[in-house]
This record gives structure tokens, sequence and C-alpha cells, in this order.
């Protein structure tokens, strides 16, 4: 028996786990930074969605979650702030030097922390990559410390993350957009994706043979490669992982898609041996010792576990109604993934604006300009990834419809016109310097890149207005920021 749990004891992926393990508290630091800078913004007593009221609507089981103890504007700030310290210990390895017992509840507690966020979280926390990061950090709590060798079983269910992950992108694709099958979804996606960085406006002036064969290619990464992730033989997967890690590279260089591409990377290094690893100049430490018989064993009931929760995206992945990024239950512990199944053709873009004048029709109005998306045709598009300036990234799901699918942006707009500090300090500049505008508007626009030659980095089409001039003293306005609990009934 003994002989036989030996076989499973991950002797052949000690500087795999150290690398993983630093990689992935890279990404648990960005997330609770994010935390930390936006936190009481956007989930605050006075924030733009406030836990508090989410967590007045809804059972602990439906949304398990530390906040039911407090969820006030002091404990968001205090875990936030817990959660980079721990993800720096983490990052550094000083969690992993004092044994089994710090290792293990340091990675619970970023697990459980982060889970308590995402679980508040609301529209701003409703995306695929935070169901990744809780996944993978779960999983994370079974590697063991850095003098011990990582149960194998750990490491081919990391495999399995980065697996569905990929695969489910690229079935999603297939039964997506037709774009995808006739091969001109690139001609799009570079100028229409959330938040475009300075290098996005190149890749879209490419020639449309080469965006037809990077379809082609992301088919190849998103479908044959992954399959490769999954065969036990080390060159194979070596291999394959490299051309996800390429395929991913690619994709941080020409968007901001947050850290959804650095957690596709890191989920890849599981591929790799020390083997090949040491290649790479890395050294494989002395006196590790075999995996402990006890931890070898709870990697089997997690494996069982994993198995049996990954029913129901093993049949997500091959369903006629493929679902994108969906948690099977809310401890995100084993979800489906995928990402732009569909790409938009045109870009819509919502413009804000506010005025000191007391009569909004002859009123001159001023723009608030954002950190990242794009307002001002002649600004730069900016850099963000792997941070993630939410607010931007939401205020782009918002232009697809109209308000009452945004209903957030009411709450925005309300905080706006009482200058609060923190909301803010979510956007790129004030052009009020703190004083509290009259009225504000959000007007309607279609931009597309520049034409080579011309001067700026768009140019855009007004549309129309998609919310009428507002002030807090309409009793419409007010009723639906009552009805919310965004402000207190009089």
């Amino acid at each position: 028996m003994l002989k036989f749990l030996e076989i499973f004891s991950g002797q052949d992926f000690v500087i795999t786990k150290m690398i993983f393990q630093r990689s992935l508290a890279f990404i648990y630091l960005i997330g609770f930074l994010i935390l930390f800078n936006q936190g009481k913004a956007l989930l605050g007593e006075n924030g733009i969605l406030p836990a508090k009221i989410f967590l007045a609507k809804i059972k602990f089981a439906q949304s398990p979650s530390l906040f039911f103890l407090n969820g006030s504007d002091t404990a968001l700030m205090l875990m936030s702030f817990f959660g980079v310290v721990l993800s720096l210990l983490a990052l550094f390895g000083i969690t992993e030097r004092f044994g089994f017992t710090v290792s293990i509840v340091s990675w619970f507690l970023l697990w459980v922390v982060y889970l308590s966020f995402v679980n508040i979280g609301q529209t701003w926390y409703g995306y695929g990559w935070e169901s990744m990061l809780l996944e993978t950090g779960f999983l994370a709590i079974f590697l063991g410390p850095a003098n011990v060798a990582p149960p194998v079983l750990v490491i081919w269910l990391l495999r399995w993350v980065c697996f569905r992950n990929m695969f489910g992108a690229g079935m999603i694709k297939l039964r997506g957009d037709s774009c995808w099958k006739d091969l001109s979804c690139m001609y799009y996606f570079y100028e229409t994706q959330p938040v475009p960085n300075p290098l996005s406006l190149y890749f879209h002036r490419l020639p449309k043979i080469i965006h037809r064969g990077s379809v082609l290619v992301t088919y190849f990464a998103e479908i044959v490669a992954p399959l490769g992730l999954l065969i036990p033989i080390g060159a194979v997967s070596a291999i394959c992982g490299l051309i996800v890690i390429g395929f991913q590279g690619m994709i941080v260089i020409s968007g901001n898609l947050a850290w959804l591409n650095y957690i596709s990377i890191i989920l890849v290094i599981p591929c790799f041996n020390d083997q090949f690893l040491s290649k790479l100049h890395f050294s494989i430490p002395n006196g590790i010792l075999p995996t402990p018989v006890p931890h070898l064993w709870a990697s089997y009931l997690l494996a069982a576990f994993v198995c049996y929760r990954s029913i129901g995206p093993v049949f997500n992945l091959f369903s006629d109604r493929q679902i994108m990024n969906r948690s099977f239950d809310p401890l995100h512990l084993v979800n489906t993934y995928g990402a732009f199944g569909s790409v938009t053709k045109d870009r819509n873009e919502l413009v804000m604006l506010g005025t000191m004048d007391a009569n909004p029709e002859s009123a001159e109005w001023k723009v608030y300009e954002f950190k990242g998306k794009p307002t001002d045709p002649m600004k730069r598009p900016a850099w963000m990834s792997p941070y993630h300036w939410r607010i931007d990234w939401q205020m782009w799901f918002a232009a697809f419809g109209d308000y009452r699918y945004s209903p957030w942006i009411l709450n925005f707009i309300a905080k706006l016109l009482v200058a609060d500090k923190e909301v803010l300090g979510l956007i790129g500049s004030d052009p009020f310097k703190g004083e509290r505008p009259k009225w504000i508007k959000v007007d309607f626009y279609q931009y597309h890149f520049q034409d080579p030659g011309k001067e700026g980095w768009w140019k855009r089409r007004y549309k129309g207005e998609w919310l009428p001039p507002l002030n807090l003293e309409n009793e419409s306005y007010r009723d639906i920021l009552r009805e919310n609990g965004w402000i207190k009934s009089e």
C-alpha cells in the first residue's frame, strides 16, 4: 500500500509547486489591491452597490461570506488590507517555511476572504476570472509547504481547471457568433473589446488575412492544445502548455482583460515538471520530503469531490446550450468557463457630462473622463491589465442596453451629483474639482479607431441621449433611488 501511495507523491513537481504558489499569490495580491483601492466606493456603506443592502436581501447559504458578521466599511477595509498582507507573505514564500499548518491556514484564509468579497460583489464581481481564482485558490490549499512534495493528484486537478478554461473558451466560439465560423471576428475584436490598450489600434490595423489566420490559431490554442494538457507524457503536455502560454501572452499585449490571461498562464504551470523547469535554470531544492500519507489521502478525497462536482461543467462543455462562466455552487469550487462567444461589431460608449448651470437646456456641459474606457477621442488608451478598473469595465456593458439593464448607474450618477470623494476616485478626472454639479446626463456615441494618418486615437459619432439630465430634486429619480435602498426614505 505504501509503495502505491508513493506513486502519487509529486517528487517531480517541487519547483512546479513553488512557481505556481508564488504566481497565484501575485494574482491574489492584485485582487486584494483592487478591493483596497475600490471596494469602499463600489460596495461600502455609501458605495454604488452597498454590500449591507445586498446582505439584508439574501441568506448565508445563498452567498456565504464573512461579511454577514460585519458588513461595515471598517470590515471591508480591514479584510482587504489583511488580504494584501497575506498575499505578500505567500508571494515571497514566507507562508511555506513553517510547515503544514501555516501553509494550509494561509491558503485557506486567502480563499475564504476573497470568496467573502466575491459573494457580496454583485455586478462588479460576476466574471469568470473571479470564479477561476477561487477554484484555483481552493486547490492550492492542498499543495503543502515548501519542504514537502505536492500530491500529484492536486497537480492534475489544476491541469483539469486549465483544460476546462481553455476548452470551454474554444467550444463557446464554435457554437457562438457566426463571425467565428467565417473567420472575421478579429476584424472587430481589438476595437470593440471592453478596454483596449495602446497596442490594440495597431493589432486592429493588421491585414485581414492575419485576422482570419488568428481565428484559426485561436481554435488550435483553445480546442486542440488543451487536449495535450491532459496527456501524462511530459514532452506533450509541455509543448501544449507553451502553445497556451504564447496564445495568452498575445492577448495580454493586445488588450486589457484584467488578470484573466495571467491566471490562464499560471494554470499552465502544473503542466511542466521539474525536469523541464530545471532546463530554465530553476534549481531543485535539497531535502524535499515525500508527501505524507494523510496528505495523500486528503488529495484522494479532494479528487473524488472534484470528479463528482465536474459532472455539471462537463455536460455544459458538450451541451448545445453551453453557458459561459457559470458557478455550480456558492463556493465556486468547480465552474465552467468561456470567453467571447460573441464579438460586438460596433463600439458603443456612454459619455457622462455634468453642468453647474441651473437650466440644463442652455447649460455648458463638461465631460467626466474615465481612467481606461474611451471618452476623449484624442486620449491614448490606457494600460490596465492585470489591474482592473471595475467601473470602466461595467460602463462597457451598460452601453449594450438602456439603464434598466444597468440600474446601478443611477446610483453612480447620484454619487457624482453629491461629489462623493470615494466614487470620484474611481474615475479619471472630476471636471468640477470636488464641487457638486447641478445636473448630470449621459450621451450615447459610437466609437471607431481613428483612420491611419489622422490625429487622435478614436473617431466617434453621436447617437443620441442615453439618460436625460438628472438631479436629486427630480422626484421620480429619487423614488428609484429610494426603492433600491440607495437613499433613505423620507
